[in-house]
């Protein structure tokens, strides 16, 4: 298996497994800010699995960069993490 199919299937299965964690919703602040404790339980998550995996590999995660984190691309390898993808709808659900 090339190292970019390995990687595929690792994040397949670690996104099947963050939805199964991660099924309650509780908003940060409030109703306008949609920026959910989930998501950040997710990407924490996410960015642990993979660095365990994967330690030389970076990552740009949505809410990390949203907190003010430095975003830097290099040539390394390197995961876009968004926690949850449509987090209005997966809010209102």
């Amino acid at each position: 298996m090339s190292d970019w199919s390995h990687c595929f299937h690792f994040g397949v299965s670690l996104a099947n497994q963050a939805a199964e964690k991660q099924k309650a919703v509780k908003l940060k602040s409030s109703p306008a800010d949609l920026v959910t404790e989930t998501d950040q339980r997710v990407e924490t998550f996410l960015i642990s699995a993979i660095r365990t995996q994967f330690p030389n590999h970076r990552f740009i995660g949505e809410e990390s960069v949203a907190a003010g984190e430095a975003l830097e691309l290099t040539d390394t390898p390197t995961w876009i993490i968004d926690p949850i993808d449509g987090t209005v709808n997966f809010v209102h659900r």
